[in-house]
């Protein structure tokens, strides 16, 4: 970098979680930073979390998450503990850990508070460019080198930089990625997420020599009620169903096609390579009631999503006897006789432990009325699949060696997840705290 142009410490390339956590760090340690979002605010995603948590220990992490890269997930584990005590030095509200997930740990924590906190960091000793789209990185002498950008206005700007943070927030807002990379009904699923995250660093990723990782990973998301539109933030809580996991699922010919307790964030993957990617959840008065009308998470608010689609005309019906499914509306496309079998053979199976997928968790039957009926199809959250990353978020290449100037954090890089999941805040947060030092490891390093 022999210019006499103006070179900042850390550009970071995307303003949510594990972005603006990162420029945030840097910045309060003395780095120069340009942080760039192509949406017009910051925070992405995490705008509409409310939880920071994980497995508590490496060894739960690896259970619940097998097929992942252990170092990748151990990590967020390991480093949660000390990646909360930096939310919590800028005076941000953070609750007592509660149980999320079964396994998991995590706490309840003042989302805007920490977002606002950042922000202003980064306004105060750096740089903040919003509605800003991000054309290629820069290269020179074998190493990226900061990045082309440009505006709303078209105007147009090459940023050169000692490091570079890809935090784009993965793919889940480009429907034909999600179909070439997921599953080709993937491409219309109803994102329950920021918009704007279309796998932009990845495309910058690759193009500069990474290697991706993650294929067949899976997304991380929630089943919501069919057709109902998902165009207000708010619902993406109201209309997710968490407690399909006490629940049965049937396909379109009538047949439960997975265990439903391990999981909503799980089944929802299942569903989406169910035909037609949707599915009828039925529960009944116990579930609805014991569940549904309690917190998903400790200190979560609680709606009766059922009753919310109900009168938002989902596709729903309630009624006092199971054979009352064999009167399902045709148009529905779902074969009555079958679903009532499907219901029957599950009561049965509860009793003496035959039924088929068999159960982890809740093994008790449907036997309460009133039966609720809900046809529900998979929403995405963010994807699992990204760039091939090491433990200091070092971008690497296909021979596993790290490429110069180049680093990624949360959904942008792969291999934390893996058709599963423990906590994408967490991660976001851990990743986005390592890549800033890691770039400041490498300005002092320049600078002995």
């Amino acid at each position: 970098m022999n210019s006499q142009e103006p070179i900042v410490d850390l550009l970071v390339l995307g303003a949510g979680m594990a972005g603006l956590s990162a420029a945030a760090r840097a910045a309060t340690a003395g780095a120069s930073v340009v942080l760039v979002e192509r949406g017009d605010i910051v925070g992405g995603s995490a705008n509409y979390a409310g939880y920071i948590w994980t497995a508590p220990d490496a060894q739960t992490m690896q259970e619940n998450n097998p097929e992942a890269d252990s170092a990748l997930s151990a990590k967020v584990s390991n480093d949660y503990a000390a990646a909360l005590e930096w939310v919590k030095s800028l005076g941000v509200d953070v609750q007592e850990p509660v149980t999320v997930l079964r396994f998991g740990r995590g706490c309840q924590t003042d989302m805007a508070a920490y977002l606002r906190a950042c922000q202003r960091i980064v306004r105060d000793h750096g740089e903040l460019l919003l509605s800003t789209e991000t054309g290629e990185l820069l290269t020179e002498n074998g190493r990226v080198a900061g990045a082309k950008v440009v505006n709303v206005d078209g105007q147009h700007r090459s940023i050169r930089a000692r490091n570079t943070l890809l935090a784009t927030g993965g793919f889940g807002g480009n429907p034909e990625l999600r179909a070439s990379r997921i599953h080709p009904l993937a491409k219309d699923l109803p994102l329950r997420a920021n918009p704007w995250s279309n796998g932009e660093g990845m495309r910058l990723g690759q193009n500069a020599g990474a290697a991706t990782r993650g294929t067949d990973a899976g997304f991380y998301g929630h089943l919501i009620p069919s057709q109902l539109p998902l165009d207000d933030p708010m619902d993406f809580v109201t209309l997710s169903f968490y407690h399909s996991e006490h629940s049965v699922l049937l396909n379109l010919d009538g047949e439960r096609f997975c265990d439903e307790t391990i999981g909503d964030h799980i089944t929802t993957m299942k569903v989406l390579e169910q035909p037609e990617a949707r599915a009828l959840m039925i529960c009944d008065q116990r579930v609805h009631d014991q569940w549904m009308l309690t917190p998903y998470v400790k200190g979560a608010n609680v709606v009766d999503r059922f009753q919310i689609a109900y009168r938002r005309g989902a596709r729903c019906a309630v009624t006092d006897n199971v054979e009352d499914f064999a009167a399902l509306p045709e148009e529905w496309g779902y074969p009555g006789d079958k679903v009532v079998a499907a219901l029957r053979a599950y009561n049965c199976g509860c009793e003496d432990g035959s039924h088929l997928p068999p159960r982890r968790y809740d093994r008790d039957p449907l036997v309460t009325p009133p039966y609720y009926v809900i046809e529900v199809v998979p929403a995405i959250t963010f994807t699992f699949e990204g760039l091939h990353i090491d433990t200091q978020a070092r971008v690497l290449d296909h021979d596993n060696q790290p490429i110069p100037g180049l680093l990624a954090a949360g959904a942008d890089s792969g291999g934390v997840f893996v058709r599963a999941y423990a906590g994408g805040i967490a991660n976001a947060l851990v990743f986005g705290l390592q890549a800033a030092e890691t770039a400041l490891r490498s300005i002092a390093e320049d600078k002995s």
